[in-house]
């Protein structure tokens, strides 16, 4: 998710958006019988409140000339849901679905599956021209292209500036700056993803590649956590158990997080773009000292590299309409879309020469911090069986108190093997 690429901010705008997304939801209804003439392309994505996406759509349909319609099928609002929806309709060879929206950990399995079509000749050429290549990773599998990047994703350190005058760099520096604050009795928390979900395995994930480390090699087959994992384990402990950790950690989400530092009870936030225009909105005096930084070092001197997320546009193998298909999704993730992406909806966009375009400076100030954390970013571990994968993982690392480094390590390489072997029960 979110952690899918970004669940915080989906359940976000889903939550805070009803009216507007009821309102998406009818009109997609409609597309499906007010075609024009051409062919009506059934796109099933998640539900954007913030209007983005229906605006990207609108400017398709007008600049198709009538070749096609693109009809917005509005998908649940938690990831889980989605992909449960895509995977039996398309496990039903489903002829309805012609585009759809994946997390950025699906393509293996839909790939593997035969469910997307790869991407070739002059579609696969205008889908990677000038596109990030971590963005471009997150929709391959075993060397062919599946999906083309719409959107991106990665998480920023927010910090607030009247309590910390430096941002730190490393992770020991703003643990050690958050117990400082609390001996002063100021506000001192890091906010973090530390609940029993995805955002959990994209903490891990950051941490471990960070600390130079993996957790499966590249073509899914043999675990390879060891030192770096023990490193990473070892931090996420350490911050659990500190006085800098919220008492609510174990539960804690994206979306719990903004709230937090909005509320002021925190000194720091590890989390997506989506917190800044929120802060504005909602607690403007705090907004002032509300700052950004990279997301903090594991290793002092070495970027750490945080997992991408991000949504990829795919083709459906039992689209009737294929050809098209491929066509509206170039045009979905054009760069006039991916502004509009970025400044309405607040999805980082996969085309590298946005970011240094003024169209998007306005609402994105921290558009070159996160250009630099999107092309040190590391992917999630690319496997058919991801899903598995992160629930053991999970499962594992939450609550983050119950982290042992050594012990928590060698159970997660037994939890992750039986898992590519099929073996064992989920937790």
């Amino acid at each position: 998710m979110f952690a899918r690429s970004w669940p915080g901010l989906r359940s976000l705008v889903a939550g805070a958006a009803g009216g507007i997304l009821l309102s998406s939801m009818l009109s997609a209804c409609g597309a499906s019988s007010a075609s024009t003439g051409g062919v009506t392309l059934d796109f099933y994505f998640y539900p954007d409140g913030s209007g983005a996406t229906q605006q990207a759509i609108n400017n398709c349909n007008k600049q198709s000339h009538g070749k096609y319609t693109i009809s917005y099928q509005v998908l649940p609002a938690a990831s889980d849901s989605q992909r449960l929806q895509l995977v039996r309709r398309l496990a039903a060879h489903d002829p309805t679905i012609d585009l759809m929206g994946l997390d950025v950990t699906w393509e293996a399995e839909f790939a593997e599956a035969g469910w997307i079509e790869p991407w070739t000749g002059v579609n696969k050429a205008q889908a990677e021209a000038g596109t990030l290549q971590p963005a471009l990773d997150t929709a391959l599998w075993k060397g062919s292209l599946y999906a083309v990047p719409d959107n991106s994703n990665t998480e920023l350190l927010w910090y607030r500036s009247d309590l910390v005058k430096t941002p730190p760099k490393t992770w020991a520096q703003m643990i050690t700056d958050a117990e400082q604050l609390a001996k002063e009795g100021k506000p001192h928390y890091i906010e973090i993803q530390g609940a029993q979900y995805e955002g959990a395995t994209v903490w891990f994930n950051t941490m471990v590649a960070s600390a130079g480390g993996t957790i499966l090699n590249p073509d899914a087959t043999k675990v390879t956590l060891g030192a770096p994992a023990v490193k990473a384990l070892s931090i996420m402990r350490q911050l659990a158990v500190s006085p800098a950790a919220d008492p609510s950690l174990a539960v804690q989400m994206e979306n719990q997080n903004r709230l937090a530092m909005e509320a002021g009870t925190a000194a720091f936030e590890l989390n997506y773009p989506f917190v800044y225009p929120s802060m504005k909105t909602d607690n403007p005096k705090l907004f002032k000292d509300f700052k950004w930084a990279l997301y903090p070092e594991v290793t002092p001197g070495v970027p750490a590299k945080v997992t991408i997320g991000g949504t990829d546009l795919a083709v459906s193998s039992y689209s009737q309409h294929k050809a098209l298909a491929f066509q509206a999704a170039l045009c979905l993730r054009d760069k006039q879309n991916q502004i509009i992406g970025a400044n309405v909806g607040g999805v980082p966009p996969t085309i590298t020469s946005l970011y240094s375009d003024p169209a998007l400076f306005a609402d994105y100030p921290f558009h070159a911090d996160i250009l630099h954390a999107l092309e040190n970013a590391s992917v999630r571990p690319k496997t058919p069986l991801y899903q598995v994968v992160s629930i053991d993982i999970s499962h594992l690392i939450s609550p983050p108190t119950s982290i042992n480094p050594t012990s928590t390590e060698k159970a997660m390489i037994g939890q992750i093997k039986n898992a590519l072997q099929s073996k064992g029960l989920v937790p």
